[in-house]
């Protein structure tokens, strides 16, 4: 990877996520802009807490490792608030300038997933900005927290701090959206409230630091193996996969090593998911935890993809290489695969997560007549951050305050999410899989019962297995589109030297 990015130009989080190792937890703040002037004063003086996407190192010279992380993010109204010249603001994508909610219908967000059920901090059109902190420990994440609720107050009225999250025993008016990792024996873990191991498969592209390696099943395939893929299909102002420059509002600097960012709530129905599963693995010949992976593409305890331990016995073998196994190659044994060797599904269901969220080369019927066999799939990768919230009281019950909190950050968000979740998600026909939608993610509706099938071999004598009545498991809390800019583009903001021409 011979391109360098300026990592003390980006915003933390985007090139490389905090982990749920190093800052397992987190708050997520929403506020509004009352005033420019005062506003753009509070990002001045926000800017120098804000942490940037550069490598950290105890050696001379190297920025150490911060206790607690900070990053902000606007919506289209919140720049607005601020006074950006009307001529940089139209430069913004439609679906930005609308945002989440009035993009639902394309997102699936109907039922208990529309925005009237929301957090009461989205109703309205209030959010302005975000911003994150993320701590190494809980007392960080305090420390930063109340520095930042001082920065609010001396803004004089110019910025507030919106309440109206959710959290525990019903309550509804917190001033943060807390998170973080689910913990097992102490330590922090890569669970998410379903039990599943999650954030493994995140892209990887073209000036991302770390070893070559990790671009086998992250990157992109091609006729000469994986490669990277392209930094303009996440930061602005570079070069994309279809070798131009992602639509970005001008100036350039306003634009470059900056993103944008999905920010989404999910609850989890922890009860519908438990019983559901239940129900289907009495019935299910590979029993409840094959039929588990089957959901996601992955087995739930330690990742292992379908389509290498297609079932439990395969599951045995590759659970002792991958104890085996050093570190790196634990690493390409997650990721490495494709699914050339499973084109009818057998092994990876069609309506599994991972093969919805992340095709790679499969949507080709003939991929070996292709330099990029997977280049419709390439285009949509999106990268992706965030923590669980709450805790699960009692597993046989879906209300309660729990799920997870997804930060996803693209160049595109109607080429990269938006499609990925009304095409990939919530509709299978790219997959031969007509209506059935995605198993975790999708929008399923009683009134419209979902199903799913689940293949077998082609040579196989036994039925392919057929979910149906499938309840939905995840709906919508929360959530909008918001900018996040360069180091430069934020001093830029703050300085009110914005210019177009």
């Amino acid at each position: 990877m011979t391109k360098e990015l300026d990592l003390l130009d980006i915003q933390g989080n985007v090139i490389k996520a905090y982990g749920r190792f190093s800052f397992p937890c987190a708050r997520y703040l929403l506020l509004r802009i009352h005033h420019g002037e005062r506003g753009r004063a509070f990002v001045a003086a926000l800017a120098n807490k804000i942490t940037t996407a550069v490598t950290w190192g105890d050696g001379t010279g190297q920025i150490p490792k911060p206790q607690a992380t900070t990053n902000i993010a606007f919506t289209f109204s919140g720049l607005q608030a601020l006074e950006l010249p009307e001529a940089s603001l139209r430069g913004f994508p439609p679906e930005f300038v609308m945002g989440m909610k009035m993009r639902k219908a394309i997102l699936g967000d109907t039922g208990p997933s529309s925005p009237e059920y929301w957090d009461p901090v989205w109703h309205g059109e209030q959010v302005h900005a975000f911003i994150s902190i993320n701590g190494q420990q809980p007392e960080h994440l305090e420390q930063r927290y109340q520095w930042l609720l001082d920065l609010v107050a001396q803004s004089s009225g110019g910025v507030e701090l919106l309440r109206g999250h959710r959290g525990d025993h019903g309550v509804a008016d917190l001033p943060y959206q807390e998170a973080r990792a689910l913990f097992e024996n102490g330590k922090p873990t890569s669970k998410e409230h379903f039990g599943y191991t999650d954030g493994i498969g995140d892209p990887v592209f073209e000036g991302l630091p770390g070893p070559a390696q990790r671009v086998e099943g992250r990157g992109k395939q091609t006729d000469k193996g994986w490669e990277p893929l392209a930094t303009g299909e996440f930061i602005l102002g570079h070069i994309d996969e279809a070798r131009e420059y992602p639509p970005a509002p001008s100036p350039l600097s306003l634009a470059r090593n900056g993103t944008y960012m999905v920010y989404r709530k999910l609850h989890e129905n922890v009860g519908s998911f438990n019983g559901y599963l239940d129900r289907e693995g009495s019935a299910y010949a590979g029993g409840r935890e094959q039929l588990a992976a089957k959901f996601v593409g992955r087995w739930r305890d330690n990742g292992a993809p379908l389509t290498d331990a297609p079932d439990t016995s395969s599951k045995r073998e590759w659970d002792s290489r991958f104890a085996a196994a050093s570190p790196a190659e634990k690493d390409r044994m997650l990721s490495a695969f494709t699914f050339d060797q499973d084109a009818d599904g057998a092994k990876c269901p069609f309506s599994a997560h991972v093969r919805r969220i992340n095709p790679r080369a499969s949507l080709q019927t003939t991929p070996d007549a292709f330099d990029t066999p997977g280049a419709l799939a390439n285009r949509r990768r999106i990268l992706r951050r965030g923590l669980p919230y709450g805790e699960v009281r009692d597993p046989a019950r879906d209300d309660g305050n729990h799920g997870i909190i997804i930060l996803m950050m693209q160049a595109d968000i109607n080429r990269q999410f938006e499609f990925v979740q009304q095409q990939w998600v919530n509709y299978g026909n790219d997959f031969r899989a007509g209506n059935d939608k995605e198993i975790i993610l999708g929008n399923h509706d009683a009134e419209y019962p979902s199903r799913a099938v689940l293949p077998v071999p082609q040579d196989s004598d036994d039925a392919p297995y057929f979910l149906r009545n499938i309840p939905r498991l995840v709906e919508t809390r929360g959530g909008d589109y918001f900018f996040v800019p360069s180091m430069t583009a934020l001093r830029m903001i703050a300085e009110g030297s914005v210019d177009p021409t």
